[in-house]
């Protein structure tokens, strides 16, 4: 819910996100004089940043623990096989 009459609200009405519809931001009161250009420019980056599905993160990091045992794997079996040609 948005309070307040004198507020600057500027609509995204396409986030380019699969969870919303639109997005309000409203403008500070000492920056309602700027452009209305950087306002906008602003405005695309800020929803840029926050328009990625979360599950983006949990892909990130199943890479990074499937590597991490992998490497894991192979130093294991490089020492078991180093201790093994040392003692027979």
């Amino acid at each position: 819910m948005i309070k307040g009459i004198n507020r600057q609200v500027i609509e995204i009405s396409d986030p380019h996100s699969i969870y919303y519809e639109k997005a309000w931001l409203v403008v500070r009161p000492e920056y309602v004089r700027i452009q209305q250009s950087v306002l906008n420019k602003e405005a695309k980056k800020l929803m840029s940043d926050v328009s990625h599905p979360s599950c983006m993160g949990l892909k990130r990091t199943f890479g990074f623990w499937a590597l991490r045992l992998g490497a894991s794997a192979l130093i294991g079996a490089g020492i078991s096989t180093l201790i093994h040609c040392l003692f027979l």
